[in-house]
């Protein structure tokens, strides 16, 4: 169902965000960099600057006027670097004439100055994409003949770098076939701006190799010509563009979630003023939010489509109360009972942003994702007048006030990060997770890192959370050493991953000082007829060097002495040589 907000009304707040778009704070740094020039002068150099930048691009490099313009009033750094070069003249009246005999005998990177005009970083970038291998912008007919062609039909000088960033390939076309692709999108009944809007949105539209070939593109413009049919903008050229590439990057947002172009559009249509009043950045966190909970990028499309509310939502801050909150959502009291027991570090506060995570600690989301999917995306507004216990607010003051004493010995944004870390997985606020970040040394990006590579290399979601709540020091090693170990384990060892789920601790023993050598003597015993029985890794591992010699003593009387003179990792080189030779 329709929203019932208009188009004008939501319009305003696009307009007031175009204004800051299309606005640029560049001339003002470009100008505090300026160092040999007088800061009373520094307004009029630059203004000098572009002037006689304009006239030496239009009149000495031929470039078209309009041309010239556009890239010397938006490429502030480079023309602040341009007269960070000279000497400031005695008398300020003499800078056009000496920026004119600079020019005249030092020819600029004109590449330089077009990529910046366009919103792009340094040549460096462009290079790579095939452009800018020069000096002198004439030395790419079809670059010049390109943006000719899209400024021509209307497109903002400042947003051709959204096409490059993209797809550098239409600054390669010819701009006839350019020029006829944009009349016929106006030619399906879109209006100009809308046609641009859809380009800055999509540029794949405008690559000319790709049109002719597959459904994707027609089947794209069907769908958007349900949405925009009755979209009416009232601002300027450069507002209504902007209304519509941001309506189109909302739009995007679906179809990179997997959503089949063509069939749409009537879904868009009928939420597309909703749409429109939230920003792109929480738009794309409220689907991520339900692509973290389990649900496949398309199923996420067209479930926020059905149910457009859920946009209206708060999933970020909102409390919850481990295991209240799985009352609500309808776990009976053996289940809770159930979950308290097997999954403790969860228990406590978090909020309604780390439920995708919770959810995957306690092995629920599957369960929660049924409960949404059929109707139930009520949940998603946990119950704040639940009444907490007496318990549970002393519970809660005991967290902080032991949280305010780790930061009092532990640089506080170091601890806060920590943190985030361990509620984002779905630990609660409670003393496991007080135990966990005390024993952490690593950041938040670190920490995440070597969680997702424990996920990559099979482990099950809620198994690695209950490692890291017995074993929290095996996330302070780095990704590759957690694979290499991982590896041994499965290939060396014969483990099943599952293994680690008794034993986390395997993942903090070196492999070269105790793993390898412990098991190097085994199997040598194992190879001569002296070890019958087989030991588990926690058994081997675990214990101290004196009870694993002990072990050795029970096997054979001789066997600590091997150990010593060729197995520990302590013996000399000269004994390891001469064992890997025997071998």
């Amino acid at each position: 169902m329709r929203s019932a907000v208009s188009s004008s009304s939501f319009f305003g707040f696009l307009v007031s965000v175009s204004r800051r778009a299309f606005s640029s704070g560049d001339g003002a740094s470009g100008v505090r960099r300026l160092k040999n020039v007088p800061s009373r002068h520094r307004a009029a150099a630059l203004c000098h600057a572009r002037s006689v930048l304009t006239e030496y691009l239009h009149v000495t490099r031929s470039l078209q006027f309009c041309h010239a313009e556009n890239i010397a009033a938006n490429s502030p750094a480079c023309l602040s670097s341009l007269l960070s070069r000279l000497r400031f003249p005695d008398d300020p009246s003499q800078l056009p004439g000496a920026l004119r005999r600079f020019l005249s005998f030092r020819p600029i990177n004109e590449f330089d100055f077009f990529f910046e005009s366009i919103g792009l970083p340094p040549l460096r970038s462009a290079c790579a994409s095939g452009h800018g291998g020069g000096f002198f912008l004439s030395e790419d007919t079809r670059l010049v003949s390109a943006v000719s062609a899209l400024v021509r039909f209307g497109f903002p000088w400042t947003k051709l770098g959204i096409l490059y960033r993209e797809c550098s390939s239409i600054f390669s076309e010819h701009a006839d076939e350019l020029g006829d692709l944009l009349i016929s999108y106006e030619n399906l009944g879109f209006d100009k701006v809308a046609v641009i809007g859809i380009c800055l949105a999509f540029p794949s539209v405008l690559a000319v190799d790709g049109i002719s070939s597959g459904r994707e593109i027609p089947a794209l413009l069907e769908d958007l010509k349900r949405v925009i049919s009755d979209f009416h903008t009232e601002g300027s050229a450069e507002e209504n563009v902007e209304a519509y590439f941001r309506l189109c990057r909302r739009i995007r947002v679906f179809y990179n979630l997997g959503c089949e172009k063509g069939a749409m559009g009537e879904l868009l249509a009928a939420s597309r003023d909703l749409f429109l009043q939230i920003d792109e950045d929480d738009l794309s966190r409220k689907v991520d939010f339900f692509c973290r909970l389990g649900m496949s990028g398309d199923e996420v499309g067209l479930f926020v489509l059905r149910r457009p509310e859920v946009l209206q939502l708060d999933l970020e801050n909102p409390s919850l109360r481990m295991p209240d909150y799985l009352k609500q959502i309808g776990l009976c009291e053996e289940e809770l009972d159930s979950v308290f027991l097997k999954y403790p570090y969860a228990m406590g506060k978090n909020r309604l942003g780390n439920l995708p995570g919770v959810l995957r600690a306690v092995d629920l989301s599957e369960f929660f994702v049924r409960k949404i999917r059929n109707g139930g995306h009520r949940y998603l507004s946990p119950d704040s007048d639940l009444r907490i216990s007496d318990d549970e607010v002393a519970e809660d003051n005991d967290f902080q006030h032991e949280l305010a004493k780790t930061r009092r010995v532990t640089k506080s944004n170091l601890v806060t990060n920590k943190l985030e870390f361990l509620l984002g997985i779905g630990f609660g606020e409670n003393k496991i997770t007080l135990k966990s970040l005390r024993q952490l040394n690593s950041t938040k990006a670190q920490l995440k890192e070597r969680f997702d590579c424990l996920l990559e290399m099979g482990l099950e979601y809620s198994m690695i959370c209950r490692m890291v709540s017995a074993t929290p020091k095996l996330l302070n090693q780095n990704a590759d050493m957690l694979r290499v170990k991982i590896d041994h384990l499965r290939n060396n060892l014969g483990c099943s991953l599952e293994y680690l789920n008794n034993f986390p601790a395997y993942l903090c023993f070196n492999l070269e000082n105790r793993v390898k050598p412990r098991y190097r003597i085994l199997n040598w015993l194992k190879e001569v007829g002296l070890l019958k029985k087989t030991y588990s890794p926690a058994t081997i591992l675990a214990t101290s060097e004196k009870k694993f010699i002990g072990c050795l003593l029970e096997i054979h009387p001789a066997a600590p002495k091997q150990w010593f003179e060729v197995f520990s990792r302590n013996h000399s080189k000269e004994h390891l040589r001469n064992y890997d030779s025997d071998g």
